[in-house]
């Protein structure tokens, strides 16, 4: 990082409203048709706010007052503000899912940046797949960058209790089908469990990126936790505004404060909240556009290492409002302490020691000192074997303890269609200690990866009593989602990872404490079997798909597009 403050000449934007041409007078007075004055943005940085607010994602529908609190901040700090809009990814109503276009907003913040004259940028974002999407892009073009999250929404209510996103619309939708509670009761919570602007408020995907963000130093310290409707989010927002003027002046960028322990200090954190696992997915990414290279092993060693301390959703009891006012991220890394890289840089300018000067713990049983820890490891485990070789992932905090080590005989869905055609089947052949397996959900065969990985229960299944499952796929599972699910196994059966070999009754064997996931199959059976092997049809045949389809990476590999990794230069473009 340059020790020196820039010139108003070695801005960037100079190139386009700093010199004397004919390109230069048409910048300049296509600015003053907006209304513009020279003295707005002469010698100024121009700063980007990246916005992904979308009539159709509900997670961001207040960043529309939110740009504009970005914008006094940086207008109080001399800089420029321009907002760009950016593709909004809506997790609840993008199909098949926000994972198919995570890369394709990744490609186009970087581009947007790239293109126009653009010195630093203000990314807002939050819900799921939208943080690494930006962040992606941000970190391959690699201007001062600082992140703005949405924040969580309100808790949830109905009839005296407390209602978490997605973790007990699930734990209801089973006691509807099981016949527990009734139509009317359904609506109810229906109407209740979501009551402001923000993200799930359980420590979903959503609550982890942003967490884990924020501890590798690319929020404003404690932003990560802010409610969305807290005025305290207006503050952050415009603090962020005035923050990142002053970033490009020092010309601090992303490769200044993203290194090989700013990742390790996510991973602890990720492990210490029992948070989403998709983060392993998304943070695989990150750290290939930052040529870093993160494997699914360095996650598990972290996670052995770790003690699980937020007790949250859906792995515990509280909500993300609990999280914040018990002290935030900066009581979190304080009580991590030693486990963390104290001395990473951060977009305040200190370290992440800085952060945690002062932080105290408000609620012991939210935040949990480590002797008094849920677990004494992390909420994630990795796992190998002849089923999984290039690995798969379970989230341990929650699991059902009694289903780490278990073995039971194979229900097979060949695919999203057929799970939901016949899992409510009276008779589709399963008990308790089955292991239901679904295929062809993968990176390639959902397409996109789909958060299909919480498998239902069978309602019979539920009308004897059963809550929870061994259940497996190439599939994700929302970070809000719970059971004893194992996910993202690499490779995936469209490409004829060895999940596509599986058939009805073969016995699968679980056993989390020596982390291993196997087909008790013979290897000539499992050799017969792939000779016989078809492989499917590509899901497009145009567009946008057949660009993911021919460069999408495995799930290990952090679904990248292959052509998009690594710290290569692009040129700047041609100012003519």
């Amino acid at each position: 990082m340059s020790t020196k403050r820039k010139s108003p000449s070695e801005l960037r934007s100079h190139r386009w409203y700093g010199v004397t041409d004919l390109r230069s007078f048409g910048h300049r007075s296509r600015t003053a048709q907006m209304g513009y004055s020279r003295g707005d943005y002469a010698g100024k940085p121009v700063i980007a706010i990246v916005n992904t607010w979308s009539d159709i994602n509900p997670c961001h529908s207040h960043f529309r007052e939110r740009a504009e609190d970005v914008k006094r901040g940086v207008l109080q700090a001399g800089g420029f503000p321009l907002e760009l809009p950016a593709m909004s990814l809506s997790e609840n109503f993008q199909k098949p899912t926000t994972m198919l276009y995570r890369n394709l907003l990744a490609l186009e913040t970087e581009e947007l940046l790239r293109s126009y004259p653009i010195d630093g940028c203000v990314l807002m974002g939050g819900c799921d797949k939208t943080v690494p999407g930006l962040l992606m892009g941000a970190v391959s073009m690699n201007l001062p960058t600082i992140f703005v999250p949405a924040g969580p929404m309100l808790r949830g209510n109905w009839r005296g209790k407390t209602l978490g996103s997605g973790s007990d619309i699930w734990k209801y939708w089973d006691e509807l089908r099981a016949g527990n509670i009734d139509q009317e009761a359904w609506n109810e919570i229906e109407d209740g469990i979501a009551r402001s602007p923000g993200t799930c408020m359980t420590m979903g995907t959503a609550s982890t990126m942003a967490g884990i963000v924020e501890t590798m130093g690319l929020t404003l310290p404690g932003a990560a936790s802010i409610p969305a409707v807290d005025s305290n989010h207006h503050r952050m927002a415009s603090l962020s505004g005035r923050r990142i003027v002053d970033m490009v002046w020092e010309d601090l960028k992303p490769s200044d404060i993203l290194t090989r322990r700013s990742f390790d200090n996510a991973i602890t954190v990720l492990m210490a909240c029992g948070g989403s696992t998709n983060a392993i997915v998304h943070l695989i990414a990150m750290a290939g556009r930052s040529g870093i290279p993160l494997a699914l092993d360095d996650f598990d060693s972290i996670s052995k290492r770790t003690p699980f301390i937020c007790n949250l959703r859906p792995s515990g009891k509280y909500l993300m409002e609990d999280f914040h006012y018990a002290g935030g991220m900066p009581a979190l890394q304080a009580q991590l302490g030693d486990l963390l890289h104290m001395s990473e840089r951060t977009v305040s300018g200190g370290t992440l020691a800085d952060q945690t000067v002062g932080a105290e713990t408000y609620n012991t049983d939210v935040i949990r000192s480590r002797d008094q820890a849920l677990s004494a490891q992390g909420g994630l485990a990795v796992l190998r074997g002849n089923l999984a070789p290039d690995g798969a992932v379970i989230k341990t905090s929650a699991s059902d303890p009694r289903l780490l080590s278990h073995v039971g005989r194979a229900v097979v869905f060949d695919d999203y269609n057929d799970l939901s055609a016949r899992i409510d089947d009276e008779a589709l052949i399963v008990d308790g200690n089955s292991v239901l397996v679904l295929r062809n959900a993968g990176p390639m065969g959902g397409p996109g990866m789909p958060e299909w990985g919480m498998l239902p229960i069978p309602k019979k299944l539920l009308k004897q009593g059963v809550r929870d499952m061994v259940r497996l796929s190439d599939a994700r599972m929302s970070g809000t989602s719970y059971g004893t699910c194992i996910l993202h196994v690499a490779p995936e059966s469209f490409v004829g990872g060895p999940l596509a070999l599986v058939k009805e009754g073969d016995e699968i064997e679980l056993d989390v404490a020596g982390r291993r996931l196997n087909l008790k199959v013979d290897d000539a059976e499992l050799a017969r079997r792939r000779a016989a092997w078809v492989p499917p049809k590509p899901k497009y045949a145009r567009g946008y798909g057949v660009m993911y389809g021919r460069h999408i990476r495995q799930a290990d590999k952090g679904c990248d597009f292959d052509f998009l990794e690594g710290t290569a230069a692009t040129a700047e473009p041609e100012i003519h």
